[in-house]
């Protein structure tokens, strides 16, 4: 008799994985047409989600939930992931951040461009304090480092103070930084050499970081630049991003071409570097982009003095006359707008030629630089430079290495005439080079918004939908999906996204925010636990 009860048992549990034994889910998302992240081609099956995970990817329809999404006709994504934003401009003012959110952005970077929060312990407290919709990540700045060390003079520094700065760099990867940002176009990240660059790069490198570069130049010496990024990752060994990657200036329109094969080729030889960029022909920076860097060294007195002295004002005025005709002013003072003017705000939304006109003289390159030094005067202001080529847009876009940024703030609603990149980068991508102009498949955009540069900075768990992964997700209508915004009229967030989820809250739901702030810190891999 027992060893009949124990066959019935034995045959009973080998029947086990047959049986149909319904489980019990936080959400499911039922029918979706899933592009995971990896590149791979969509698929449709359901997925469960418990607590902030990701758990079971399969039929679901004998399971049960507390919510249930039909996802029926609309693709379902991992939340994408912004390697290069301003959003710590606007972030405290807006946190729900629905410009990035409706977008289907679920983690943010800041510090960026060399320019970063200082410590970044304290901040990412802060961040962790004031509550967020997004997850949240931070490089180290080393404009920001020097700035502190060394002010924004033109000299190299000391040997002490070059083993301060990487003491610095060293904390703030142990505080949780992804890396080490550079912004060498600016002041004083344009006053370091190569060898300085590296030197605190290998710092970073030893807890797995990247270096994210706004290279040194992006119009006529763009050559010479990618050739300076490659030898720095070369050099300090450490994994290398080409941020924002565009050609300035309509003569230097095509070099793209001589670039991206610089890019092959550095990977062919082993060296780890990568790409990101955002899809406009208009970039956004400070009025002082048109300064020389020289001018701007001791900081905005100096520049002050330098700019009225009889001296060296016609000196600078030349460079800014040709900067105009041949760099970001893409050959018209009509191409450079005023997007944000704390001291003026009349001024948003007028270009050069316009304020020139004002002023009663001709809207000539030499007249627009006379009016770029009243706005230095005046307190300066932001300005948005139509000076990129299209057609390096698009073969950026198309390189396997390239990852979609934003290089954007979080929107503030209705302030300034900011660059619409804030509101519109990710869903431009999919509504207008995916599904409009067939530029690069949805499958492939997709893997460029979130399991590359999850990959590239070192974020585990988060970039892909599989099991186990937080449940960052994006639900959107490729059919619909598109962004609004436009340099005329920039308010207008994008439309399209469905629902949005970070680490398994919904945030956006048919459409509109729904006030929750779900979000994490994201620290980087030389974390230590502490701050």
């Amino acid at each position: 008799m027992r060893n009949t009860r124990q066959l019935v048992f034995c045959f009973f549990v080998s029947l086990l994985p047959f049986v149909s034994i319904a489980q019990q889910f936080d959400t499911i998302i039922r029918n979706g047409r899933i592009v995971d992240g990896s590149g791979n081609p969509w698929y449709v099956t359901d997925i469960g989600i418990n607590n902030d995970r990701i758990v079971r990817i399969a039929d679901l329809s004998d399971a049960t939930a507390n919510r249930v999404i039909e996802a029926s006709g609309l693709v379902v994504s991992p939340g994408f992931i912004d390697p290069h934003t301003h959003a710590l401009r606007g972030i405290f003012e807006v946190p729900n951040a629905e410009s990035a959110l409706l977008q289907g952005v679920t983690t943010l970077t800041e510090g960026n461009d060399g320019n970063s929060p200082y410590p970044v312990g304290e901040h990412l407290a802060e961040i962790e304090e004031h509550r967020i919709s997004p997850n949240w990540g931070i490089f180290v700045g080393q404009g920001t480092i020097r700035s502190q060390v060394i002010g924004s003079e033109d000299r190299e520094p000391t040997r002490v103070e070059l083993e301060q700065m990487k003491t610095m760099v060293r904390e703030s990867m142990e505080q949780g930084a992804l890396g080490i940002s550079t912004g060498l176009f600016y002041v004083p990240g344009s006053f370091t050499s190569t060898e300085e660059v590296i030197e605190l790069s290998k710092i970073a490198a030893e807890y797995n970081g990247i270096y994210i570069s706004h290279m040194r130049e992006e119009a006529a010496q763009l050559i010479n630049s990618v050739q300076e990024t490659i030898l720095i990752g070369e050099e300090a060994n450490i994994p290398v991003q080409m941020t924002h990657h565009k050609v300035i200036g309509v003569e230097n329109w095509g070099t793209s071409v001589d670039s991206l094969r610089m890019v092959d080729e550095a990977r062919a030889r082993g060296i780890d570097i990568t790409i990101d960029q955002y899809p406009y022909t208009a970039s956004q920076t400070g009025i002082t982009a048109l300064i020389p860097q020289w001018a701007q060294e001791g900081g905005r007195d100096r520049l002050l003095e330098r700019i009225n002295s009889t001296e060296t004002r016609q000196t600078i005025k030349d460079e800014v006359v040709y900067k105009i005709l041949y760099d970001r002013g893409g050959g018209d003072p009509s191409n450079v707008f005023i997007s944000r003017n704390s001291w003026d705000p009349d001024m948003a939304g007028k270009n050069l030629a316009d304020l020139t006109i004002e002023r009663g003289m001709e809207p000539t390159p030499e007249n627009a630089a006379d009016v770029v030094f009243d706005i230095i005067r005046g307190g300066g202001a932001t300005a948005v430079y139509h000076a990129i080529g299209p057609d390096d847009v698009d073969r950026i876009m198309q390189h396997p290495a390239t990852a979609i940024g934003s290089d954007g703030p979080v929107g503030i609603f209705g302030e300034g005439a900011p660059h619409p990149r804030q509101y519109g980068t990710f869903a431009r991508v999919l509504g207008l080079y995916v599904r409009e102009r067939e530029i690069i498949s949805l499958e492939e955009a997709v893997r460029k918004m979130s399991s590359q540069t999850a990959r590239r900075l070192g974020i585990h768990n988060r970039g892909l939908i599989t099991e186990g992964y937080y449940a960052d997700i994006a639900i959107f209508d490729a059919d619909e999906i598109i962004d609004r915004a436009t340099f005329e009229d920039p308010h207008q967030y994008a439309i399209g996204m469905k629902f949005v989820f970070v680490n398994g809250e919904v945030v956006v739901e048919d459409g509109q925010h729904t006030g929750a702030r779900p979000g994490r810190i994201v620290y980087g891999p030389g974390y230590n636990g502490t701050r």
